[in-house]
Order: structure tokens, then C-alpha cells, then sequence
């Protein structure tokens, strides 16, 4: 697992953890049943408290992004496809409300908006 922690980043870094797995769970980097690694071996390998990694796995848990088995190990927690869609859904919609209020603050109306997607939508 690859999780990058940006120690200048205002973003505390339970909350880079947290997003960091989510989104590769959401994205199905992280398959359901994977064990991911023990809170002591994610807080040794990114050089952070116990304190740290544990509540970032705790916010995932309490999301039911990850389930814990006492003894056995934290895992990425069973998703039908619907949930995983709307969940990915629900990150698209987060990026475009940004997108929609910097084009508002700068004064870009929403034809024009319309067709910088359409152009990128062709794009990609």
C-alpha cells in the first residue's frame, strides 16, 4: 500500500490516511477481504504515532470502509456495487461543486462550462 503523508499539508494526517485508503478502496486498488497492514506496522512504515494510524483506521471502520477482527488484522470491508458507485458518484459531485464555484467566481456561465466539459469528456 502507497500512502504519501504531506507534512506541509494542512490536511491533518489521520484525514490523508483516511482518504488515501478510502479512495483506493473506492477505487478498487483495495479489494474486499484484503488485509491491510497492523496499525503498528502502517505507523512504522510511515514514520507516524500508533495514535495516528489507528485513528485513521478507526474513522474507516466507523465509515464501513474497513472492518477489524480482534487478533486477526483490520480488512477492507465487503461493498456491493451500487454502494461502491455511489460512493464514487459522490466524489465526482464533491470535485464538480469546486469546479462550479471557481467558475462562478470567475464569472465562466454555465454554456461555456458546458463546453469545456464536452471537449474534455472528448479528450479523456
Amino acid at each position: 500500500m502507497n500512502i504519501i503523508i504531506a507534512n506541509s499539508s494542512q490536511e491533518p494526517i489521520y484525514e490523508q490516511i483516511y482518504r488515501q485508503i478510502k479512495n483506493s478502496i473506492i477505487t478498487g486498488v483495495l479489494k474486499p477481504g484484503e488485509l491491510l497492514p497492523s496499525i503498528r506496522n502502517l505507523a512504522r512504515e510511515l514514520q507516524i504515532s500508533v495514535i495516528t494510524s489507528k485513528r485513521a483506521y478507526e474513522e474507516l471502520e466507523r465509515d464501513g470502509f474497513i472492518v477489524t477482527v480482534p487478533g486477526k488484522g483490520s480488512y477492507v470491508a465487503e461493498q456491493s456495487a451500487e454502494l461502491l458507485k455511489e460512493k464514487r458518484m459522490r466524489m465526482v459531485e464533491e470535485k464538480m461543486i469546486e469546479i462550479v464555484a471557481d467558475c462562478r467566481l470567475l464569472g465562466i456561465s454555465l454554456a461555456e462550462l458546458h463546453v469545456m466539459l464536452d471537449l474534455l469528456y472528448q479528450e479523456v
